[in-house]
């Protein structure tokens, strides 16, 4: 069988040999580059812009600002129907009197080359009133604060409680209660790849090309035709290979729409590749919140009831299309969600301020909601002196308590939590670790073993932005066409940028067909050849594009055996395929290439009425369920240097549940990916602002992303459960890594520290930080 093989992604041997095809690789003939004049300043209005010296300089096109562009794209709001009382300022392309976050563009320089049109952008002369400004969410919310956006009352954005049960007696009842105060700050996606855009428009035919380095062309393509006011089908977006994208790359960026404007505008092909500045100021961000909750339990170690408080820095406005409401959704509805209790209660805050735009980027929410549950629970269980081991699996989720919908509203099908506790328990003998650890513990050497058990939201069905208002798919719809060599050529709206989604489609289509992998080709990521669909994104490809293919390979297999028994009179039902050929128990009658043959040169001789499409198509979407919801666990040890500060982390384990397997071998590489952003994010990665609203972590100097040889091993398991919702039953896996990180990291680093008598609660875990938490400085 092809599904379940462990099989190399296609398209990796020809990456490894540099023969990839990336944005930046390509070249249109009168190929025009451009370059960004970005402010300086977190909040000041524009009091002129003097484009003069730039527009006289040899080499320069074009020096576009908001009044240049006005008449050529609309501006928009980040507005989602689900959450109506949430706020969304108007947005443009290119600022125009007042800009509310460094790194925001003002003008858009277009030369020759790259480097002219920085040297253009650098003799833009704005002149600028600094505004006051806010850099934290606290102070936004403050009554005296200064606002962002005059026609508000205030810089709250959006606010909601979440409430089940009674969070106020069982507290009061409770034997112990614990609270804690955490502080997650703001990262970025960091993709190996930087954004990048070639737009190309032909004015005789009003017609846009686009070249993007993007998870979603055909949510790009029905963008670009509304906000620039061209006909859908005339506009087409191509996502040729992708150097990672991690939910970064999925989103409308107001540079890249500059791009496809100059392009309208000029008649000339217009490339624009994010240098690393451009990628630290301008990307999409994520986290940046401040938690404040605590946890009920009983002398027996039930939990009783939580109550989670998160203030989330969203920025300076709301990321386009899908909001920025989704992370700090999902901090209020997941955490402590592997658990039963059944008094809980969410309050979030939502406050613009003056830094970039927060968006969605790999595991929305579910780290803090991870973090701050299990934490809590490390806590409990020390004030009560029980295992935390044993804690976690008193109060799991299990058995009966299936199907449900959570404190926090969420419906799970089954969860596998005590399996994969089980299962993680197989992997390392903690009574050894914790011998091991007192012994060092003697030496001046302190280790520490955390746990965090996840739950994971994936393939987001349709109701979410259908019923928000977005013009985002969460369907997928394959094509698929046996060609007359008997080969089969599956056209899909899911990409791939390196998770290997295109291997896995040709594994189901291979597997269903009785072909082998080699006469299957996945073609994806073309808004105009391919079938409507969503792009990657929230861990949607194996549980929704899967599904399709399955679903198209069943239709063309039941044709191609139709025509076969046509032609051998013989019953369908009795016919299979294998390795290429039409069998009948141990004969093979007839090759399916000889099938294809007759079905596209000889029709003339399959009776009327037999099925003998050979190009079918079949979509999928999920109904009654906002997502597929998949499990897991993570077990990190570390060894803290308590006299640098430094964490190093050890091992890294992990059990997931995902459904069904289609691949073991890539989706433990995703899994592994995840796990080491994680750690980033836990130990190493994060966006600095000053004061003033400035960025202080521009470059890789500054900003440290965890690299290979600060890795632990990282040991990935599985347990299956497939889901019932679909007949492939698979589930998503591509959060999973980086869920679970940053609790198991947080919980290791507490668990060193502890016969110090200190704790933190705030990552990343610097080593400055650590050492203020162990009383060095």
């Amino acid at each position: 069988m092809s599904i379940g093989a462990e099989v190399p992604r296609d398209r990796a041997k020809r990456l490894l040999l540099g023969r990839g095809r990336f944005v930046d690789d390509i070249s249109l003939p009168r190929m025009l580059h451009l370059a960004f004049v970005r402010s300086t300043h977190a909040h000041a209005r524009i009091e002129a812009i003097d484009c003069a010296e730039a527009r006289a300089l040899e080499g320069v096109v074009a020096v576009l600002t908001a009044a240049e562009i006005a008449d050529g794209v609309a501006s928009w709001r980040a507005e989602h129907k689900l959450f109506p009382a949430m706020a969304a300022p108007e947005q443009f392309a290119l600022a125009r009197d007042i800009v509310r976050w460094q790194g925001e563009a003002v003008a858009a320089v277009v030369a020759h080359s790259r480097a002219v049109a920085e040297d253009g952008a650098e003799l833009v002369d704005v002149s600028w009133t600094e505004l006051p400004n806010v850099v934290d969410g606290k102070q936004a919310l403050a009554p005296d604060a200064p606002l962002l956006h005059g026609h508000m009352d205030s810089n709250l954005a959006y606010t909601t409680v979440i409430e089940a049960g009674n969070t106020r007696k069982a507290f009061e009842s409770a034997d112990v209660v614990v609270e804690e105060t955490f502080r997650f700050h703001r990262h970025t996606g960091v993709s190996l790849e930087a954004r990048g855009i070639i737009a190309e428009f032909e004015p005789g035919e009003d017609r846009l090309t686009v070249h993007q380095s993007h998870q979603t062309p055909h949510q790009q393509q029905d963008l670009y035709a509304r906000l620039l006011g061209l006909p859908e089908h005339k506009v087409r977006v191509i996502c040729p290979d992708v150097g990672g994208a991690f939910g970064l790359k999925h989103h409308l960026m107001a540079d890249e729409l500059v791009a496809c404007v100059a392009a309208k505008l000029l008649a000339r092909p217009i490339k624009y590749i994010a240098d690393r500045m451009d990628s630290f100021l301008a990307d999409i961000h994520c986290r940046d919140h401040e938690v404040t909750a605590r946890m009920a339990f009983s002398q027996a170690g039930d939990i009783l009831a939580l109550e989670v408080d998160d203030l989330f820095n969203a920025g300076a406005y709301g990321q386009y299309p899908r909001t920025s409401i989704a992370e700090g959704n999902q901090i209020s509805r997941l955490t402590g969600a592997p658990y039963r209790h059944e008094h809980y209660r969410a309050n979030l805050a939502m406050a613009f301020l003056n830094k970039g735009i927060l968006g969605h980027i790999r595991s929305v929410g579910h780290p803090i909601a991870c973090a701050v549950a299990e934490r809590l629970i490390d806590l409990g269980a020390g004030k009560l002196e029980l295992d935390p081991i044993a804690v976690r699996r008193r109060n799991y989720l299990h058995g009966d308590d299936f199907p449900r919908t959570s404190v926090g509203g969420v419906e799970f099908e089954h969860l596998s939590l005590r399996d994969c506790l089980d299962k993680a328990l197989t992997m390392i003998d903690v009574a050894r670790f914790r011998e091991d650890q007192a012994g060092l513990r003697a030496q001046g050497i302190y280790r520490g073993l955390g746990i965090a058990t996840f739950v994971e939201l994936t393939a987001i069905g349709p109701e979410y932005y259908g019923e928000g208002g977005q013009h985002i798919s969460a369907q997928e719809t394959c094509l698929m066409r046996l060609e007359a060599s008997g080969t089969v050529r599956c056209y899909t709206g899911a990409t791939d940028q390196g998770q290997g989604i295109d291997t896995g489609i040709q594994q189901v289509a291979a597997d269903t067909l009785g072909l082998p992998m080699a006469a299957i080709e996945v073609i994806s990521g073309d808004s105009a050849l391919c079938p409507m669909g969503g792009g990657s994104w929230g861990s949607r490809g194996a549980a929704l594009a899967g599904e399709a293919a399955l679903r198209a390979a069943s239709t063309l297999r039941h044709n191609i055996l139709a025509i076969a028994a046509s032609l051998l009179q013989k019953d369908a039902g009795c016919l299979d395929i294998k390795a290429g050929e039409v069998v009948e128990g141990g004969i093979t009658h007839m090759s399916v290439a000889e099938i294809a043959r007759i079905g596209h040169f000889q029709p003339y001789t399959i009776p009327h009425g037999v099925p003998a499409d050979l190009t079918v198509t079949a979509r999928y979407a999920t109904t009654g369920r906002m997502f597929l919801a998949g499990n897991g666990l993570q077990i990190a040890t570390v060894e803290v240097d308590v006299e640098s500060g430094i964490v190093t982390p050890l091992r890294h384990l992990v059990v997931h549940d995902c459904g069904r397997i289609l691949n073991p071998l890539l989706v433990r590489e995703q899994v592994r990916g995840g796990v080491v952003q994680g750690i980033g994010s836990a130990l190493y990665e994060e966006l600095r602002y000053d004061n003033a609203g400035h960025l202080l972590t521009g470059s890789f100097a500054d900003y440290l992303v965890p690299m290979a040889g600060e890795m632990p091993d990282i040991e990935v398991a599985h347990i299956e459960t497939p889901t019932a919702t679909s007949e492939l039953g698979a589930k998503g896996a591509g959060e999973a890594g980086t869920a679970g990180a940053v609790g198991a990291i947080l919980n290791a680093v507490n668990d060193a520290i502890l016969p110090l008598g200190a704790t933190i609660a705030e990552v990343p875990i610097t080593p400055p930080r650590l050492l203020k938490a162990l009383g060095r400085i």
